[in-house]
């Protein structure tokens, strides 16, 4: 994300209205994972104000968020346990990447609605900014996937602007998925083993090996459900930030939970983030919500008869 030119005129952040586009920031502040903290004036988002005024209920009931889909999981406080697993770690980064393809192929063949929004916070913990979008993912009558959007409402944000970095994370990071083809380009170590709610699961540090030019990548941690052998939740950023030359375009940490949707395929459901963007003019405190929902199957129907001559 940059900064408008007009709050600081030697940064440049391209927002890109184009599509749904999305910042990222870091949702989870009660598991950081394996990202080292950047130092900062903030870390976390302050509580919300005890006592409001009515004006200000009704100004904060402006901006609306997607509400978190039921049954998201959350580690909580269950500790990590550093028992090594029943199979070597290596080959359950082989077994789950090989399941994150047969995932990835057939999430191809959904449709599904996307409710995008982020919001800028300001001091007292208020919105005082918005950028939201909801779009279905579609096919064409010949089979080919597309967006269309469907609900638009002005922005209204000032004090931050979409990336196309943005807009290629929401498509390709945040909804994080490491299949065996993705798997030579990071560095993936076990960390040990987890209960999430109910699932049983394998915890992994993941980092690139190495950043090329123009490439976005995902480094955090992810969770693997140990019967599925699929990535049940993510937590982490998108890298590298890109400053140079003047220009500041940063990342916020954020969370992804996924849902058994159907044959045992884990889908991604819910993306937060509430973080603080740095910049060297000063912190911006954002939240961001992804929501994905009504996933169905696509299929198209052939019609067979009697061929005839149309004049």
């Amino acid at each position: 994300m940059y900064l408008p030119t007009k709050f600081a005129p030697w940064l440049r952040f391209g927002f890109a209205m184009v599509f749904a586009g999305a910042i990222i920031s870091s949702a989870a502040a009660q598991d950081p994972g394996p990202l080292p903290t950047a130092p900062a004036r903030h870390t976390q988002a302050p509580p919300p104000p005890q006592n409001q005024s009515q004006g200000q209920e009704q100004q904060q009931q402006t901006y609306h968020t997607a509400p978190a889909p039921v049954g998201i999981r959350s580690p909580g406080d269950n500790p990590i346990s550093k028992d090594p697993p029943s199979i070597p770690p290596e080959q359950i980064i082989q077994r789950f990447a090989a399941r994150e393809a047969e995932f990835k192929a057939e999430r191809e063949n959904y449709t599904y609605t996307q409710d995008f929004a982020i919001q800028t916070i300001d001091d007292d913990n208020r919105p005082d900014g918005e950028y939201r979008m909801t779009s279905d993912i579609i096919f064409t009558p010949e089979g080919k996937r597309f967006e269309k959007v469907t609900y638009a409402p002005p922005n209204t944000l000032e004090r931050i602007m979409l990336s196309e970095q943005d807009l290629d994370d929401v498509r390709n990071v945040q909804p994080f998925v490491l299949t065996t083809t993705e798997l030579p380009k990071y560095n993936v170590t076990y960390v040990g083993r987890q209960q999430v709610d109910e699932l049983s699961t394998y915890v992994f540090d993941v980092a690139p090996k190495v950043i090329e030019k123009k490439q976005r990548y995902f480094q955090g941690r992810v969770w693997v459900d140990d019967k599925d052998m699929q990535i049940v939740m993510t937590d982490g950023k998108a890298v590298p930030d890109i400053i140079s030359h003047g220009n500041e375009n940063v990342f916020p940490r954020f969370r992804t939970y996924r849902q058994n949707i159907e044959k045992g395929f884990w889908f991604p459901v819910y993306t937060r983030a509430d973080d603080y963007l740095h910049f060297r003019s000063g912190d911006v405190h954002i939240r961001m919500t992804i929501r994905y929902s009504n996933y169905k199957r696509y299929s198209s129907t052939v019609k067979m008869g009697t061929v005839r001559e149309v004049k």
